[in-house]
C-alpha cells in the first residue's frame, strides 16, 4: 500500500484469546490459558585487549522455556493419560503440539510447534467448598525444539516430524 509516496503495511494483528493447542494434528481441548513460551538462547561474552568500546558476542545452546497450557476439568483425561505414561516405566510418549492463534476472522496467522514436548508437570485446582469458579487443571510441557510458522487462511506448521537417527528432531 502507498500512502503519499511512502510504503505502508497493513498490519493483521491477533488477540490474545484467540488460539487452539493440538497434538498430533487434533485439537484436543478447549483451553483458557497457555504461558511461558519462549526461547533463551546463552552467549559469552569476550573482551579483547585494546578494543575498549567493542565486546565480542559468542552464541552458545538455546534453553525453551516449559509452556503450561490450562483448562477447565473435564471428563476427558487427556492430560492424566499422558502425564500418567510418563511417570509409568516403559518408553515415554513425546509428542509435536501446535499452538495456534486466529484473527478475528478465524484465520490462522501464527502457528508454534512445540517438537518432541513431553509432560513435566501436572496439578489440578485446591478444591474449596465456598468457592464457585471453575476448577481449572494445569499441564506443564518440556520440549526439545521450536517451529514458527505464519500464514493466513488455516492450517499450521506440521506436526509429522519423526525423531532423526541421531536421536534429535530435524530443525527445519
Amino acid at each position: 500500500m502507498a500512502d503519499n509516496g511512502n510504503i505502508t503495511h497493513e498490519l493483521n494483528y491477533v488477540t490474545a484469546n484467540r488460539f487452539y493447542i493440538e497434538i498430533e494434528s487434533q485439537i484436543t481441548a478447549s483451553f483458557s490459558e497457555c504461558s511461558g513460551l519462549g526461547v533463551q538462547i546463552d552467549k559469552e561474552v569476550y573482551f579483547e585487549g585494546g578494543v575498549n568500546e567493542q565486546q565480542r558476542i559468542f552464541l552458545k545452546q538455546a534453553k525453551f522455556d516449559d509452556v503450561t497450557l490450562k483448562r477447565g476439568i473435564t471428563e476427558d483425561l487427556v492430560f492424566w493419560d499422558w502425564i500418567n505414561k510418563t511417570l509409568n516405566p516403559g518408553k515415554k510418549e513425546r509428542r509435536n503440539v501446535n499452538i495456534l492463534v486466529f484473527n478475528q476472522g478465524g484465520e490462522t496467522m501464527q502457528c508454534w510447534t512445540l517438537i518432541g514436548a513431553i509432560p513435566v508437570g501436572w496439578k489440578t485446582p485446591a478444591l474449596q467448598a465456598s468457592s464457585s469458579t471453575v476448577a481449572i487443571e494445569e499441564l506443564t510441557l518440556a520440549y526439545e525444539g521450536l517451529k514458527v510458522v505464519a500464514e493466513q487462511g488455516g492450517g499450521g506448521a506440521s506436526t509429522n516430524l519423526q525423531r532423526a537417527n541421531t536421536g534429535y528432531f530435524p530443525s527445519h
